[in-house]
This record gives C-alpha cells, sequence and structure tokens, in this order.
C-alpha cells in the first residue's frame, strides 16, 4: 500500500490508501475521533479501580490510539498495559511526517511518539513509568492470545466492507474471551450486522453519541 497524507477537519493527519479507498480515521477529524471513541468512551469508562488497565487493539495503525492511550496514562497518572496487533506494519518515514506532534499540546508528546514507534515489535517495551506497550505483528485471525485478559479492546480495524475478515463472530468470539468479566469493547462502527455479530459472541451492546461525522459508536460489555 501507499498512503497519502490527508489534513482533516479537526486539523490533525490521517492517511488514505488509494487502493482500498479508505481512510484511516474520519476526514472530520482524526484527533478528535480518536479521543471520543477509545479515550473519552472506552479508556475512561474502565473502572478506576483496575491498576494496571490492559489495553488491546486490533489495528495500529498510525499509532494514534496508543499516543493518546499513553498521554492519558501520564495525565491521570494511571499505569496501562498496552498490546496493539497489526499484519501490516506502516513504514517509519510515512509516520514522521505526521502532524500529531504539532497539533498536540502535551510538552512530551514528541518524545512519547518517538518511543513508541521506535519500540521494537513482539516484546514489551516500558515507554514511560506510566504505559507499556506490545506491538504484535500478527495476523488476528490465527493470533493465540496469552493467558491475559484484557480490560477493555479497542477495535479499529479498517471498515466491515474494507476488512470484513475481521469482522466476524468468530473474531469477536476470541475478543469476547480475552476480555475480564466487566470488560469493555469500542468501535467506531454501529452497522446493524456488528452489532448483531457482537451479540452473537455475547456482549451487550450500548449505542453512544458518536463524534463529528458519526451519528452513533458502540461500546460493547462482558456481562
Amino acid at each position: 500500500m501507499n498512503p497519502e497524507i490527508k489534513r482533516t477537519l479537526d486539523g490533525s493527519d490521517t492517511l488514505f490508501v488509494p487502493e482500498l479507498n479508505e481512510h484511516y480515521h474520519s476526514t472530520f477529524g482524526a484527533v478528535q475521533e480518536s479521543m471520543h471513541v477509545f479515550i473519552k468512551t472506552g479508556l475512561m469508562a474502565v473502572d478506576p479501580g483496575v491498576d494496571p488497565v490492559h489495553v488491546f487493539e486490533v489495528g495500529f495503525g498510525t499509532g494514534l490510539n496508543a499516543l493518546l492511550t499513553d498521554l492519558a496514562a501520564k495525565t491521570h497518572r494511571r499505569k496501562i498495559s498496552y498490546s496493539s496487533i497489526e499484519l501490516h506494519p506502516l513504514e517509519s518515514t510515512i509516520l514522521k511526517k505526521l502532524n500529531y506532534v504539532s497539533f498536540l499540546p502535551e510538552a512530551d508528546t514528541g518524545a512519547e511518539f518517538d518511543r513508541i514507534h521506535d519500540a521494537p515489535w513482539e516484546v514489551p517495551f516500558q515507554a514511560n513509568p506510566y504505559f507499556r506497550i506490545t506491538k504484535l505483528k500478527r495476523d488476528l485471525r490465527s493470533y493465540e492470545p496469552s493467558d491475559q485478559l484484557y480490560d477493555i479492546v479497542y477495535f479499529d480495524a479498517f471498515a466491515p466492507d474494507v476488512q470484513p475478515e475481521l469482522w466476524t463472530v468468530p473474531v469477536f468470539e476470541k475478543l469476547f474471551r480475552m476480555l475480564r468479566q466487566k470488560g469493555l469493547l469500542v468501535t467506531y462502527s454501529c452497522k446493524g450486522q456488528v452489532k448483531r455479530d457482537l451479540r452473537e459472541a455475547g456482549f451487550f451492546i450500548e449505542k453512544i453519541p458518536g463524534p463529528p461525522g458519526k451519528r452513533e459508536i458502540l461500546r460493547a460489555h462482558k456481562k
């Protein structure tokens, strides 16, 4: 793939893949969408008594969700163990051109962004005292998870019509098994088939108002 950098309406960058006719984030605002879906609706909904919070991300992509989670961990002084699975990692030359460092106001954004992307794959890396990341270069469908149970799943694969092989009952059943009781799964898609498949996998579905450009998103619970 040869992604192109595109500026979204909130001023932050995303990537566009011409071969798939697909953007990595909402064109209404990349940072705005990730903050709303994965941080405010997801991470902030995890029981505050959980320490550390174990996060599993489907689709590392540009690393934006990881960066925002890292910054949130430091801001709230909350330890987070973050695992992210991505079969086709992006080239660092592309990632270094994204404007997240200049767009996000935190003073240490640049250092955290570099640490996340320079971290080796397949081994845990302590980016700072509050944020530990493990990047996995794997296919989720054949991935055999460890015994670690997670508190939340960020489901950020390409859209169901672009990457349908990941939006399936067997995949959602695997993620359900990987979650602790009362664990959460959050995703930007609110399609009817996605809701039906999540329910079939065992989840309780909650519709949440979406970010600009998106009427609703999903938060799924493991009861």
